[in-house]
């Protein structure tokens, strides 16, 4: 490696070297300083503050930017908050600093896995293994790392070969209803209003729905949301109520008590569900099922909009996947990605409000019969239209920016702005970033995030939040709540081995 060079003023010309020089360079008092303001970034990280941790790790860095592990640990808060682009910059400049730092190729690995970029995570793994040859741990992570990528390119390879809907290969009509079941069933095959209300309280219950009629409903979910464009327009009478939802992720419990403070689903109390239906709260298969029969049982008055969660990768690391193996058949899992590629993307109501999960686009001339011309039956790519509906989040500055994700792009007032004016929309409505108090008013109150799973993850202590609006002036009115006590059941309890890296 070349010589690590500094300048007069004690800067340094060369950061991919040690930093031994540039640390010397520093007073003791600074260093010591640092560490301190370091020491308060830990405490309010194991307390679960991250984005206060975040914070105290910036100022650290800011006093002492040559110290790996001050890199590594904000790293490691990033990953806690999603913020996975960002979680990525820092293990990387980590190592950069110093390439012996074992935690930053974990807090590497972390971020491209949930990013899907696992053969990159494995290579960071392969390091890990070659300098500890004999930490069990980490051979434990390579091989999981490893098996994963074994088992999606085996995955890409029988998707080339066999297009076959799992539909095709189901054989419902010799599926034995077994005697001593006592749940609630289809009427004619058909979802109706005793088959909801008997199924909330099965779930309530923490009772089971047969996977006969799991199977019937993720039929007929994936045949109606395969007729609907990408972008899809609601009408609200002017005097009638509409609600928008946002992230559920698995919390029933939670879902149950909007219901309880809004009243259920029905043709005069229409909702749209703004995407992450599933993962990390450990009853997503009951929200998810929940949700499909509210969509069937009124189709014309109650909308899902796909979230980033609802793909193959998300499933695979944040529990969804393994939770429906658990509860059902990994087949189950196949039928369910079939039914969330054909889930719309974006909603617009009374061609005025744009609802979507993510955000906006790089591209300032996206318009809205762009967004309907979109092919979404597919898992989401690393850019464009369909990514950014999905992954975007809106930021103070104006214009565009890296996402903190590392996936979609960070949008400014100027941009909503513009999409707003191109469209003819007044605001836009979306999702995806908890928000203290459930929801967050931003862009000149042109950008509105809902965000509805209270105390995320049982951790976090925000309020959940929904959105009504009325007909008639479009007036979003925002309803907090708490998070209500839910069976002992952890969150992430389903989740891939791999997650607990993060």
């Amino acid at each position: 490696m070349a010589a690590l060079e500094q300048n007069s003023d004690g800067s340094c010309n060369d950061l991919v070297n040690s930093n031994k020089n540039c640390t010397n360079s520093l007073s003791e008092e600074i260093r010591k300083q640092a560490d301190e303001v370091k020491d308060k970034a830990n405490t309010y990280f194991k307390n679960e503050q991250y984005n206060e941790a975040i914070n105290f790790y910036t100022q650290a860095i800011e006093l002492n930017p040559y110290n790996a592990p001050y890199y590594g640990n904000r790293s490691f808060a990033y990953l806690r908050t999603e913020c996975f682009g960002y979680a990525l910059e820092d293990a990387s400049k980590a190592l950069d600093l110093d390439r012996n730092y074992i935690k930053a190729y974990y807090r590497r690995a972390s971020a491209n896995m949930a990013l899907g970029k696992f053969k990159l995570a494995l290579k960071d793994f392969e390091a890990v293994v070659k300098v500890k040859p004999n930490d069990k741990d980490a051979r434990a992570k390579y091989n999981e790392c490893a098996k994963i990528v074994r088992m999606m390119a085996f995955q890409k390879a029988i998707s080339s070969s066999d297009s076959e809907s799992v539909v095709e290969k189901l054989d419902l009509e010799n599926m034995v209803i077994e005697d001593d079941y006592n749940g609630p069933a289809l009427e004619n095959n058909k979802v109706t209003e005793k088959f909801v209300t008997e199924l909330l309280d099965t779930f309530k219950n923490q009772k089971k729905l047969h996977r006969k009629f799991a199977y019937q409903i993720l039929i007929q979910a994936k045949e109606y949301f395969s007729k609907q464009l990408t972008l899809v327009d609601i009408d609200v009478p002017k005097d009638s109520k509409f609600t928008i939802c946002g992230d559920i992720h698995g919390q029933f419990y939670d879902l149950l008590n909007i219901f309880e403070l809004n009243g259920l689903p029905s043709k005069d109390n229409p909702y749209l569900f703004n995407g992450d239906f599933v993962d990390r709260g450990s009853f997503s298969v009951e929200c998810i099922l929940s949700l499909l029969s509210l969509k069937l049982l009124y189709p014309q008055h109650f909308y899902m909009s796909r979230g980033n969660h609802e793909s193959i990768t998300m499933n695979q690391m944040y529990g969804f996947d393994g939770e429906v193996k658990s509860k059902y058949t990994s087949q189950m899992c196949d039928l369910f990605t079939e039914v969330f590629n054909w889930i719309p993307l974006a909603h617009c109501i009374n061609k005025k409000i744009m609802v979507c999960h993510g955000g906006l686009f790089s591209d300032p001339a996206v318009t809205l019969d762009d967004i309907r011309k979109v092919d979404r039956n597919r898992q989401p790519p690393e850019s464009g239209i369909m990514c950014e509906l999905l992954w975007s989040d809106p930021q103070i500055v104006p214009g565009t920016a890296p996402s903190k994700r590392g996936v979609g792009v960070q949008f400014g007032p100027d941009v909503t702005e513009n999409f707003l004016k191109v469209n003819n929309l007044d605001y836009i409505i979306r999702s995806h970033e908890v928000k203290d108090a459930g929801y967050e008013i931003m862009h000149n109150g042109k950008c509105i995030t809902v965000f509805s799973a209270p105390n995320y993850c049982d951790t976090m202590k925000n309020k959940g939040a929904f959105i009504t609006i009325k007909g008639g002036d479009l007036t979003p009115k925002y309803t907090s709540y708490e998070a209500v006590p839910h069976p002992n059941v952890k969150p992430m309890a389903y989740a891939s081995s791999l997650f607990g890296l993060f």
